[in-house]
């Protein structure tokens, strides 16, 4: 059965009153997108086009400079686009197209080379400052060299790497390349890092998007344990519940519809679909959710109930000192994500206390960056797992703008080989002298009473 939410039935915070650094157009746009269905079919009254463009015009030379590049090459094509696509512009490519960006002393240079009819389109987008249109067929190779030649980079970023948001070039299309560019191929680079760098820091406009979607994500969680009844609601009926919310209010799933939102009440079973299994009173449950509002931005929260025994009115100490034992691990966590550290600091501040508190190690990472996609591109909090050299993303450094969720753990053995897990998930922004919660993080379990 699904369930239902009794009147009045529904926990409640006090919430928190957050300054907007929305335009009035884009507020408008950002309440539609979160409260009017048809609004997600409408890209176009979304309020990314704005925000693109700030994003590219203030957001990427930084990042070219911090990564090094002084030109950026994408190709975008129907069907099996770039993962880069719709931040460059080229989310309607036809017949393969070319996107540029040319590093400058005053900026950027963005330059677009398409085919005809798109290049129409691409030009009243006006996201490119030229549009180079070219004959369907002849292929966009003479007018790329030409234009190298033009600017002549010194390092050129092509979208290979070792992360699936930075791996967008087909292997057929990095053979045209290498055909196409001939000498100039010897100048390209990864654009991974400049990707990382660019994607991971938010606008002030794209975090108030996201607050607003967090509070959404949290409400209707707290709205679904409300409603459970043990021994008659399954965690198939708390995911039902939570895709019922997202229809009525016209937002796409956080990741994999399949396995959002992941409610489990038994032994860990790690990011995976909700099963038949009833609640039963001593359970906890976990329920790791994330919606996609605008079409752009995701979110991905954690809310952990209890379920009492009849006679109940808080849970056993074992359990309430378990709970505490996870907060003090998000807590530290918390602390410790500031402007210079590193993924790594912020995932050893939290293994340190869960050492303290006697919990058994987790595989997973303490967090990772989120916003385009539950697990965007971006430092990652990991590598301080025994055993472990941290490498990579984990060594990367947190810098004010970027947004974060990241989990507090507290493990402990169950019967046989297996586990169970807390790792509440909050979400969180890098500001200039620390960290802020994009919602008020959970503070205490929900208790779900025998009735």
């Amino acid at each position: 059965m699904r369930p239902t939410l009794p009147a009045g039935a529904c926990p409640t915070r006090k919430g928190v009153g957050w300054p907007s650094p929305l335009s009035p157009p884009m507020r408008t746009a950002l309440l539609a997108v979160l409260l009017v269905p048809a609004a997600l079919a409408q890209p176009t009254t979304s309020a990314w086009p704005e925000i693109r463009a700030e994003r590219i015009a203030r957001l990427l030379p930084e990042a070219m400079d911090r990564a090094e590049v002084d030109a950026w090459l994408i190709l975008c094509r129907e069907n099996d686009n770039d993962p880069m696509a719709r931040h460059v512009g080229c989310e309607n490519a036809g017949g393969e197209a070319a996107f540029l960006f040319f590093r400058t002393d005053d900026g950027l240079s963005p330059i677009a080379v398409s085919p005809a009819g798109e290049a129409t389109a691409l030009g009243e987008l006006g996201v490119h400052d030229r549009v180079i249109e070219i004959e369907r067929g002849a292929g966009v190779w003479p007018s790329v060299v030409a234009l190298f030649d033009e600017h002549a980079p010194e390092a050129v970023a092509i979208n290979r790497g070792s992360t699936p948001i930075a791996d967008g070039l087909s292997s057929t299309q990095y053979e045209r390349m290498q055909a196409g560019l001939g000498d100039w191929m010897d100048r390209t680079v990864s654009a991974e890092r400049l990707i990382s760098e660019w994607l991971a820091v938010k606008t002030p406009a794209e975090v108030e998007i996201m607050r607003e979607a967090a509070a959404l994500t949290a409400r209707w969680q707290e709205e679904a344990y409300a409603a459970a009844v043990p021994g008659v609601t399954t965690d198939r009926d708390i995911a039902d519940f939570l895709e019922a919310r997202m229809a009525e209010a016209g937002v796409g799933d956080g990741w994999a519809p399949d396995q959002n939102p992941a409610v489990n009440s038994g032994r860990d079973r790690g990011h995976s679909h909700p099963t038949d299994r009833v609640i039963q009173p001593g359970d906890f449950i976990q329920t790791d959710f994330g919606i996609r509002v605008g079409d752009m931005w995701v979110t991905d929260i954690q809310r952990f109930a209890y379920v009492l025994a009849p006679g109940e009115t808080e849970p056993p100490a074992e359990a309430l000192a378990r709970w505490e034992a996870a907060k003090r691990g998000s807590r530290a966590a918390f602390e410790a994500m500031r402007p210079g550290a590193r993924g790594v600091d912020v995932d050893l501040a939290q293994r340190a206390v869960m050492r303290e508190d006697g919990s058994l190690p987790v595989m997973w990472s303490t967090g990772h960056p989120v916003g385009y996609w539950a697990h965007d591109s971006g430092p990652s909090l990991g590598g301080g797992q025994e055993g472990r050299t941290p490498s990579g993303r984990q060594l990367d450094v947190l810098r004010p703008g970027m947004t974060f969720a990241f989990d507090g753990f507290h493990a402990w053995p169950l019967e046989g080989d297996d586990t169970k897990t807390i790792s509440v998930e909050e979400m969180v922004v890098i500001t200039d002298d620390g960290a802020e919660w994009l919602v008020p993080p959970q503070e205490d379990l929900i208790l779900i009473p025998s009735r």
